[in-house]
């Protein structure tokens, strides 16, 4: 009988759903074969569907692990095993990067995702590769200039070699309190060009926003949904990536999403915690998603596993469709730097815009009170959205 090919990595064979993946070239030395396939043993398409969304991210998380376990991962050597290393096992002298990295994922690793020991151990392992494994005490201010100089020749922009030196400090400043050891950290106060390298994010135009919003109309699915539903809120696309279907709330008679912090998807500041009303593409997208028949407890299950938000998987997918349908010179960060202007555009007070797009506002009179009220907020969004007729629609 012939198979009947389905999307989520399924397809059916005699009434049966299966699931089928191939195999990443760069990781086809770990598998005998360039296909994962095997039965889901469930004739419902519903349980099919579910259950091969899990087993993809799973793969997922496993495939990023081996990705980062290669052989070429810069200091491997020297830091392998340092997470296991318990602190009655490492000697009560030892002050060595790899001691503090050790205490560093002891005490902040907890619960933390594959990905957070991954940057911690490729992080500190660019400084050994650069400068060599020493004590705390033997690292100077040379070693730093060395090290940033370094990161640069290898290719990295500046927004990497930021990240990779927030994270060394990060770790020898905790490792230097645990220690009790009175030194200056040679890897604070660096100074580099944090523009380097760095491809400005443009704000999408007005017009590709309205084409974009057509086009997602007319393909009315998940994917188009979350873009969608960026469009017109501004949010970060792991914010809309992680919600629930129980995040979309009614407040003061206005559809609305609660952006909070789940399990599964943290928050990137404490000012992101926030209730935006929605408007225009966005209030189509979450009613287009709480009408589904087939409910999840995720608005955006494709990326959801109940572990971990793949806002990564999302981002490929986002930005491959968005570069055919209006260029490469935009990805869906670009609707959040839009957004930011659309409300300037209709003069917008700044403390509303922060407070619609969670950024942080500057000033001790901010941390008073609630905020706006939901309807100032919703008449400020509506007065931004780029399709009058159809934000019209949707507010009504």
């Amino acid at each position: 009988m012939l198979a009947t090919k389905s999307n989520s990595y399924t397809f059916q064979k005699s009434g049966i759903w299966y699931f089928s993946r191939r195999v990443p070239a760069d990781l086809r030395r770990h598998y005998r074969t360039g296909r994962i396939a095997y039965s889901l043993r469930t004739k419902s398409i519903r349980d099919a569907r579910l259950g091969a969304m899990s087993d993809a991210a799973k793969l997922d998380r496993h495939w990023h692990i081996l990705r980062i376990s290669s052989d070429d991962l810069p200091g491997k050597h020297l830091l392998n095993g340092a997470v296991q290393e318990s602190e009655a096992e490492a000697s009560i002298d030892d002050h060595s990067l790899k001691a503090a990295v050790a205490v560093y994922l002891r005490l902040k690793g907890n619960d933390r995702p594959p990905t957070f020991e991954a940057a911690v151990r490729r992080s500190c392992g660019y400084l050994i590769d650069c400068c060599g494994m020493k004590d705390l005490h033997d690292y100077v201010r040379s070693d730093a200039t060395k090290f940033r100089d370094y990161l640069f020749t290898k290719g990295l922009n500046g927004a990497s070699v930021a990240r990779i030196f927030g994270t060394v400090r990060a770790v020898i400043n905790l490792a230097l309190s645990e220690f009790g050891l009175s030194i200056v950290n040679p890897f604070s106060n660096v100074y580099f060009d944090h523009s380097v390298g760095v491809k400005k994010r443009l704000p999408v135009k007005p017009e590709d926003i309205t084409k974009v919003q057509a086009e997602c109309y007319e393909a009315d699915d998940e994917k188009r949904w979350l873009i969608a539903l960026i469009a017109d809120t501004g949010m970060r696309l792991a914010e809309g990536a992680g919600l629930l279907c129980s995040d979309f709330i009614e407040q003061d008679g206005i559809l609305c999403v609660n952006i909070r912090p789940h399990q599964w998807r943290s928050l990137k500041t404490a000012s992101s915690e926030r209730v935006v009303p929605l408007v225009g593409s966005a209030k189509w997208a979450a009613e287009r998603i709480l009408a589904q028949p087939v409910k999840s407890q995720f608005a955006f299950p494709n990326y959801n596993d109940g572990q971990r938000t793949n806002s990564n998987s999302a981002s490929a997918a986002l930005n491959k469709w968005l570069k055919i349908k209006i260029g490469p010179a935009y990805t869906i960060h670009g609707f959040r730097h839009s957004m930011r202007d659309r409300l300037r555009a209709v003069e917008c007070p700044s403390d509303v815009i922060d407070q619609i797009g969670g950024w942080l506002t500057q000033g001790v009179g901010n941390s008073y009170g609630k905020g706006y009220p939901t309807k100032i907020l919703a008449k400020q969004m509506a007065e931004a959205c780029i399709n009058t007729l159809t934000c019209n629609r949707a507010c009504q």
